[in-house]
Formats: structure tokens, C-alpha cells, sequence
């Protein structure tokens, strides 16, 4: 079973940057789409970005212009550019693949956007 792990959150003032991390234990990503998920304090999950093997990127509208999805693939590993973080963005995230997110949760990284 591929697991996933992220890193790269932390606590950031509003207008900052990040780049998060998402290193998976075997060549999954290589083949198959990607996304980076959010869930804020008392809400559910969200989609944030996607990557396609093909290199098609999406975003939802809130990060549009400010996040940046990329990938290694012969690093397996998936990464999140953070730029122009708002409060809004306070949120734990993670990976997995897209659409079905068939692997096994990861911890997860904390980013806190705050002054």
C-alpha cells in the first residue's frame, strides 16, 4: 500500500509563502492524477489544485493565481507552491490521488496564516 507524507506547513504572516510537500512511498504519482485537499476548523475537506500526468493543472477559484501545483515524478513527490497567503488559507492539507482519493489519508500539514 503507497503511503503518502506531507510537510512544509507552518505558521506564515498574511501575504507570505510556503511550499508544501507531498512525498509518496512508491511510483504512483507518475501515472495518475494528483490533488491537494484542504480542511479548515469545523469544515469539511476541499479540493484545492490538481495535476494530471499530462501536465494539466486546476485550481479552485480562492487560490487561483496564488497556488502553484507542480511534481517530481522521479522524486515521487507532488509540491504546492503557496503564494499571497490569506487567513482564509488557515488549514490543514494533504494529498491524494484525484479524483478518488484511494490512498490511505496522511497526517497532513498545519498551515496557519496569521499576524
Amino acid at each position: 500500500q503507497v503511503q503518502v507524507m506531507e510537510s512544509g506547513g507552518g505558521l506564515v504572516q498574511p501575504g507570505g509563502s510556503l511550499r508544501l510537500s507531498c512525498a509518496a512511498s512508491g511510483s504512483i504519482f507518475s501515472f495518475t492524477a494528483v490533488g491537494w485537499y484542504r480542511q479548515a476548523p469545523r469544515k469539511q475537506r476541499e479540493l484545492v489544485a490538481t495535476s494530471r500526468p499530462d501536465g494539466t493543472t486546476n485550481y479552485v477559484d480562492s487560490v487561483k493565481g496564488r497556488f502553484t501545483i507542480s511534481r517530481d515524478n522521479a522524486k515521487n513527490t507532488v509540491y504546492l507552491q503557496m503564494n499571497s497567503l490569506e487567513p482564509e488559507d488557515t488549514a490543514v492539507y494533504y494529498c491524494n490521488l484525484y479524483p478518488l482519493q484511494t490512498l490511505t489519508w496522511g497526517q497532513g500539514t498545519q498551515v496557519t496564516v496569521s499576524s
